[in-house]
């Protein structure tokens, strides 16, 4: 590994092997360096943070194709989200986290160290000194960060062996899920500004030129609903107490206002309709308005949002702006760029996949060879399909009532292996027992959800196991998938839960497909542990599907 330090407008890149060869100049020269070895060697570059060491060099076109990032490696073998140099050279080095000395900013590297030796690095206690990164940063400092990177992770790396192979592998696939946060950012979603810019007027009217017009619109908005209420017309729609007072004299009563809770009155009363109608409006009034599209959609017609590789819970990435609940009426103006199209892969059925894997269910795993894998599980169960789904989702979630409930004793007795496996991980939750997921990542159930009762810890952690280790899968997917399309021409614009979104020209979508089909192949046989193509005859293969199509706008998509 080769480490990488940025501190203000000066850099080093350190040789692990020779500490004296380390380079040390300006972040100009920083751009030259690198883009030479990484052409030369494809080496795995050591950060602290993915952000703070590649965003600069993103942001002047060089991309790497690997990289060890300190930070998301301690949230996998640790857990939570709170991550910083100091903190992972304590975790690597099996320091009480409850004594970190405090830095003086936020970021570690907004400042240099003082002038210390390698051997003046750490405190009496172990620890890293606080003021190692106060001051400004002169070469003999820079050095003596990139030491500080490369001890952190030939520890890491040992915690992650000792883990397992498989923990090793997801502290490689979450260093480049969040190298490609850093490009997500910097890229941005292709959006057809105009057609957005309609759409955002269908649902809220034309762009107001005040504060008092726009106050119109609104009275107008709220008004499509009051009048289906004569003598209501004070009602405030933004209060939910004064809308179950408005709901119930139209005879619709509800415990809460919620919108899966009001959809089964839609044909009770056209009132019903109207407001679940004005409450989508009102969601792009109020989030995904004119103002958004001024602040977030840029002049080259790209919405960017920060990204994260890890949530601190389960793992999975987040996404600013919008990015990640963009209104299904604004999914037109997701549109590819001239020459372009959007390649959309969608995992089908992940999370009970996952769980064959994870479980190690025979039975169960035969039932991921079809593509519908609730087709076998009804046919085993002597159930309809909607009932096997539902139940087979009620497993992983923790519900116990109605047909879930019914159909659970069946299924617990079908494949007992997959649902021992989630009976374990919610008596975990109620003792507040860590976790592990099946890459190793650390749920620290003993600091969440700290005021929840039993029942929901438990189902929280019976959900966590699973949906954390799919969060492992599509990473490992997504960076396999930024590989092997980047030669194509195409590059990953989106990542959406189970949902890929990649921009590919026009006249190599053919190649992006098959690319994205051969990578769910190859990264979920790596994801699983196993060292060859899954076979029809190995008892123990799980089959992992995508629906993939090739799409103009992303509203084309099915589903």
């Amino acid at each position: 590994m080769i480490p990488i330090v940025i501190v203000g407008n000066r850099a080093a890149v350190g040789d692990p092997e020779a500490p004296g060869d380390t380079w040390v100049g300006d972040l100009e020269g920083l751009v030259r360096v690198v883009a030479r070895l990484e052409a030369a060697t494809h080496p795995r570059w050591l950060v602290s943070s993915s952000r703070e060491a590649l965003e600069p060099l993103v942001d002047v076109g060089v991309r790497v194709q690997r990289c060890w990032d300190i930070t998301e490696v301690h949230r996998i073998l640790h857990g939570g989200w709170a991550a910083d140099l100091g903190r992972a050279w304590a975790g690597a080095h099996g320091l009480d986290l409850a004594t970190l000395p405090t830095p003086r900013r936020d970021d570690l590297f907004d400042h240099g160290a003082a002038d210390l030796p390698t051997a003046g690095l750490t405190q009496p206690d172990g620890h890293l000194r606080p003021d190692l990164f106060d001051g400004s940063a002169t070469d003999d400092q820079l050095r003596a960060l990139t030491t500080v990177l490369s001890r952190t992770a030939a520890l890491q790396e040992q915690q992650a062996g000792r883990l397992g192979p498989r923990t090793v592998a997801a502290a490689h696939s979450e260093s480049a899920a969040a190298m490609l946060c850093v490009e997500l950012a910097h890229d941005g979603l292709p959006i057809d500004r105009p057609t957005a810019e309609d759409l955002v007027s269908r649902a809220v009217g034309p762009r107001p030129r005040d504060e008092m017009e726009a106050a119109r619109v609104r009275a107008a908005r709220d008004d499509q609903v009051l009048r289906l209420a004569p003598g209501r017309g004070h009602t405030d729609l933004r209060n939910p107490v004064q809308v179950r007072e408005l709901l119930a004299t139209v005879g619709v009563t509800v415990p809460n206002t919620r919108a899966h809770v009001l959809e089964p009155f839609r044909t009770t009363h056209p009132l019903v309709e109207a407001l679940l109608q004005w409450r989508k409006d009102e969601r792009i009034a109020t989030t995904y308005g004119y103002r958004w599209l001024d602040d977030h959609v840029h002049h080259d017609g790209r919405l960017r949002g920060g990204w994260t590789a890890c949530d601190g819970a389960a793992g999975r990435m987040t996404a600013q702006n919008g990015l990640h609940n963009l209104p299904a009426q604004l999914r037109p103006a997701v549109a590819a760029e001239p020459g372009h199209v959007l390649v959309r892969a969608d995992l089908g059925q992940i999370e009970p996949r996952v769980l064959a894997v994870v479980s190690g269910d025979r039975a169960f795993a035969e039932a991921t060879r079809a593509d519908d894998l609730y087709a076998p599980v009804a046919a085993k169960l002597g159930v309809e399909r909607p009932v096997a789904k539902v139940a087979v989702l009620a497993a992983m979630y923790g519900q116990r009532s109605g047909a879930a409930g019914r159909a659970l004793g069946d299924l617990e007795r079908a494949y007992p292996v997959a649902m021992r496996l989630l009976d374990d991980a919610y008596e975990s939750g109620v003792a507040r027992r860590p976790l592990r997921t099946w890459g190793g990542r650390r749920i620290n159930l003993d600091t969440m959800m700290v005021d929840a009762d039993d029942g929901s810890r438990g189902r929280f952690a019976r959900n966590a196991v699973i949906q954390g280790s799919a969060a492992e899968l599509f990473k490992a997917w997504a960076a396999t998938v930024r590989h092997a399309t980047a030669p194509l021409g195409a590059q990953i614009v989106l990542c959406l839960h189970d949902e890929l979104l990649v921009q590919a020209p026009e006249d190599r979508a053919g190649e992006v497909v098959d690319a994205v089909g051969q990578c769910l192949t190859d990264s979920a046989r790596r994801w699983s542990g196993r060292s060859g193509a899954p076979q029809p005859s190995d008892p123990d293969a799980v089959r992992f599907v995508a629906d993939t199509s090739v799409l103009h706008r992303w509203s084309e998509a099915k589903g």
